[in-house]
């Protein structure tokens, strides 16, 4: 393994200027991009990769557990994380040695800003959680040696924990049709998300196998918010030709939904009914409770969990995918 005066000597710089680099600090000492970069490449092509609990030892003294550092998307799906670190809290109580946890906020389609993931000297293992697709490309084509863990999201080259998306959608699209509806409507959050786009995919295919009626005035993109969800919806149900269901690819967007609907005195679910994906608390407090996509998020935050003890342990190598399945919970929105 690459020392960081091999480093050093491979960008050019000295030990000092290399270790500033490698430990996050070359903005701080206003060490140019150009020479960062430098120092970056070297540790890529030499393989560096540093015993984090060592240095912390060196440091301090305590004693120390390996850190797996959770990346998580800073966008509206922030949501979510609280019943993600439920499930990492459950994987973590179940093991028998203590871990750390690192939050690493990170804006979507720029993961490739986060050197850390190249260089690895502040965490041993990641969990890169809700990527976009432009993050999917990129973690394809890097040269990461650090484990990795994707949520929410397939790949051949490491492992990963996700749903069956396009199954999700087929399953609205079937309840719709059992419901003896015509015309149907989809609200869909304006991410890029493979996992957003296979859930619209096994909707809108499932919708044309059955005969449902899905114009393109029925289908709106708007923010993954409530108050996307309440654009969009007044949208859609303002005019006379409307949608009689409509399944929103979010639970957020579904309570904004709810309102839009309430606002222009269309009674749910007697003259339309609407579907969620997720099932977050809120669903079920909605008026009318929501019914939606239950989405397992804490049986996935542990299966990314002990994927990672196992590939940090060397007890798995190759990509591991784990899949779940979701599950449509009714309530008085929809067939309730």
């Amino acid at each position: 393994m690459a020392s960081i005066k091999e480093i050093a000597a491979y960008a050019k710089v000295s030990p000092g200027t290399a270790s500033l680099v490698l430990n996050g600090k070359g903005e701080q000492y206003r060490i140019s991009p150009s020479t960062q970069e430098r120092v970056f490449e070297a540790a890529r092509q030499l393989d560096y990769r540093p015993n984090i609990s060592a240095k912390r030892l060196r440091s301090s003294g305590e004693t120390v557990a390996p850190i797996i550092a959770l990346f998580w998307t800073m966008d509206p799906r922030s949501q979510l994380i609280g019943r993600y670190l439920k499930g990492i809290q459950n994987a973590i109580h179940q093991l028998d040695r203590e871990y750390e946890i690192l939050i690493q906020p990170y804006v979507g389609s720029q993961l490739y800003d986060q050197k850390s993931l190249i260089t690895g000297t502040r965490f041993n293992g990641a969990i890169i959680a809700l990527p976009t697709e432009d993050d999917e490309q990129y973690l394809e084509q890097a040269d990461i040696q650090l484990p990795l863990v994707l949520y929410q999201r397939g790949s051949g080259k490491y492992c990963s924990v996700n749903v069956d998306n396009y199954l999700s959608g087929q399953k609205v699209a079937n309840l719709f049709a059992r419901r003896g509806h015509r015309k149907v409507g989809l609200l869909v959050p304006d991410i890029s998300s493979t996992a957003i786009r296979l859930r619209m995919s096994g909707f809108v295919d499932t919708c044309r196998e059955h005969g449902l009626e899905l114009k393109d005035e029925y289908v709106r993109y708007g923010s993954f918010s409530e108050l996307g969800g309440y654009e969009t919806a007044t949208a859609v149900f303002s005019g006379e030709d409307r949608p009689t269901a409509v399944f929103c690819i979010s639970d957020q967007m579904a309570v904004g939904a709810l309102y839009a609907l309430h606002e222009l005195k269309l009674a749910v679910p007697e003259q339309v009914e609407i579907v969620g994906h997720d099932d977050d608390a809120v669903s079920g407090f909605s008026i009318p409770p929501l019914s939606t996509i239950h989405l397992p998020v804490e049986e996935m935050a542990q299966a990314c969990v002990n994927l990672m003890v196992d590939l940090m342990s060397h007890k798995i190598t190759g990509p591991v995918t784990q899949m779940f399945e979701s599950t449509l919970i009714t309530r008085k929105s929809c067939e309730g």
